[in-house]
């Protein structure tokens, strides 16, 4: 044996001093692994929309109601059924709410009571009572553990002993305390792991209120979106990044998530804006202002950087002030407006001194916004360009394609890089430009990741000038990226998840980033299956384009399924009405055999340590090393 190996073997010895401590152990998780496999839930392009988002991580894509269904669609009526849905949703609102109704005597608290140890009952069945224990809310986990453990069949010592603690519960008024407790456990049983498939961020309002509630969630992995990766650069001080962040949060009229959610002051950038466009509206001032910092200072990325293959983005110097005209691949379009007066004739790509003034104030408080580094932070934390997860490859937006389908190779430096590698590296430059900020190049390969022609999380020729400057719309097209026809192909998806080291022939992609135009007649389920397309249209202003509110997945022990989401209305009409959102399953794949704990990710590592645990007992026994022994 090594000496690494020993060493390891005494380490784990500290942990298990005995040979019962090892057998009682493997017996354990040996155990754990023929449990069923805990549900994932995956959602995509929550683009800060608050309550809709809520709403669907409360009812966890339908679970909820599912089990509601399945415990009591021969008791009660859908409309009593729903009622104990939105209690669980929102225990504290709905208790509020009946009690303003006089509608909570004492045999209804008892009722709801009664009903939703059932359904904890339920859900916690597939996981150790230890797991469920340290997910119980701590005020009342020792009673709540001795409630899921009644038994139908229990003597009459313990249905007195059950029975009193529900009548005490009652009396000495802590029932609505107990219930909010319970409705907290329902929701983190009916979900074992989240994954965010990108875009946190920009569109909605309310993105920093979205990690908010993020950071406290049980378990969950976030795979990178380029809307996350703009602000990502924002936060590490890239400047490109920091005006594009401006610029989409006024176009959506989103500035609150600026000044009152990150305390980032848009002062400066005003007062600069209504002295330098004084015959516009403020807004508009400000965006124009913005927009005209945007593309000198992307200018200035791309002429840092001829790798990036855009210099035919370099489209301020193409203006024609006289005639009001840009030249754009040979061709002379109108433009809306033609005033420029920050342009200047040496260098169009360079900052006036008060432009330059307000970037670098603006840059000051995106770095030191302590909130916003926090959320950032926790995105570098939990996220990645992509993910591997029990057998499923996770991303955002691309893996990109050449014309004939291959992977397309990007040279950087003196490497080129395709496939799996190029997401490596994407990953690698994205910590090192938060975590190292005065690398320059990695600084400019957030904003390429925004934006680039051939970024994984873009996958399009963005066109900035032409929709913000050029009157025909014909110019705005935005070509994509190859992987956007191929990606429909089995044979593509195949060699992308084989790239990726998978082989099985239950992997799928589980891809973000693009609206499923259901009106159209798109489907979230492509390449013969291989493809799941889960952009969760929370969007408000996708739903006219997409014909619904978009698809998140659940991933259970018995299988795949899309769930389809018609717009979230309100929480109030929630409340008020146990109004949920409408949700069509579509089933992706049935499992022949119930998925396990062994089946999983989670299921290898507890074997590899199970045989760990069976090596120290072996050594134990053959007296190599002594129970009991401690390195120091």
């Amino acid at each position: 044996m090594s000496v690494d190996r020993t060493l390891y073997l005494k380490i784990l010895a500290e942990k298990y001093q005995s040979v019962q401590a090892v057998c009682r152990e493997i017996i354990n998780l040996n155990a754990i692994l023929n449990l069923p496999k805990g549900t994932e839930h995956f959602m995509s392009d929550l683009h800060g929309e608050y309550e809709a988002f809520c709403h669907i991580l409360n009812n966890c894509s339908g679970v909820i109601r599912e089990k509601v269904d399945l415990l009591f669609e021969e008791q009660l009526n859908d409309s009593e059924r729903q009622a104990i849905c939105t209690l669980i949703y929102y225990p504290k609102e709905k208790l509020e709410q009946l009690k303003k109704e006089n509608a909570l005597s004492m045999e209804r608290y008892r009722m709801i009571l009664n009903q939703l140890i059932e359904i904890a009952k339920l859900l916690s069945s597939k996981y150790t009572r230890s797991k469920v224990r340290k997910a119980m809310p701590e005020d009342f986990a020792y009673i709540i553990d001795e409630l899921l453990h009644v038994q139908k069949d229990e003597d009459d010592n313990q249905v007195r002993y059950h029975q009193k603690i529900l009548d005490t519960i009652l009396e000495i008024d802590n029932a609505d305390e107990f219930i909010v407790a319970l409705a907290e456990l329902i929701k983190r049983l009916a979900v074992d792991h989240l994954h965010i498939v990108g875009d946190i961020f920009d569109r909605g309002p309310y993105a920093d209120k979205i990690m908010d509630l993020l950071m406290n969630y049980h378990s969950l992995d976030f795979e990178w979106g380029n809307h996350d990766i703009l602000w990502m650069g924002a936060a590490a001080g890239n400047q490109a990044c920091i005006a594009n962040v401006l610029k989409n949060n006024l176009r959506h009229h989103n500035t609150e998530i600026l000044e009152s959610g990150y305390g980032i002051s848009l002062r400066e950038l005003a007062l600069f804006a209504e002295k330098t466009y004084a015959n516009v509206e403020p807004m508009e001032a400000a965006d124009k202002a913005v927009s005209v910092m945007l593309l000198k200072l992307e200018g200035q990325t791309i002429l840092r950087h001829p790798e990036y293959e855009m210099k035919d983005r370099l489209l301020l110097s193409k203006i024609d002030k006289e005639k009001k005209t840009v030249a754009i691949d040979g061709k002379e379009y109108p433009l809306k407006d033609g005033d420029f007066p920050t342009l200047q004739r040496e260098d169009v790509y360079v900052l006036t001194e008060e432009e330059a003034h307000v970037m670098d104030e603006l840059t000051t408080a995106f770095i030191n916004s302590d909130r916003l580094q926090r959320h950032i932070s926790y995105l570098y934390e939990k996220g990645s360009m992509y993910r591997i997860f029990n057998g499923n490859l996770l991303y955002h937006g691309c893996v990109p394609l050449d014309e004939s389908g291959n992977f397309d190779g990007v040279r950087f430096g003196d490497e080129i890089y395709q496939g799996k590698r190029y997401l490596d590296y994407a990953d690698k430059m994205a910590r090192r430009a938060y975590f190292h900020r005065k690398d320059q190049d990695a600084l400019d390969f957030m904003w390429f990741l925004w934006c680039g022609r051939k970024s994984p999380l873009c996958g399009r020729n963005i066109k900035t000038f032409e929709r913000m400057f050029v009157t025909d719309e014909s110019a705005w097209i935005e070509e994509s990226n190859p992987y956007y026809r191929y990606h429909e192909e089995e044979r593509t998806c195949n060699m992308i998840l084989r790239e990726f080291g998978l082989y099985s022939e239950h992997s799928h992609i589980i891809n973000g980033h693009t609206p499923v135009k259901t009106m159209e007649g798109e489907q979230p389920i492509r390449a013969g299956g291989k493809l799941l397309v889960i952009d969760g249209g929370f969007c408000k202003d996708y739903h006219k384009t997409t014909g619904i509110a978009g698809y998140t997945l659940i991933y259970n022990s018995h299988g795949m399924r899309i769930k389809a989401h018609h717009p979230f209305e309100s929480v109030k009409k929630a409340l008020q009405e146990n109004k949920d959102i409408a949700s069509e399953s579509q089933i992706v794949e049935t499992e022949k055999t119930r998925v396990l704990v062994k089946d999983t990710d989670v299921g290898k590592k507890i074997m590899a340590y199970i045989s760990d645990l069976e090596e120290l007992m072996q050594e134990y026994r053959n007296g190599s090393i002594e129970p009991g022994t401690k390195l120091f």
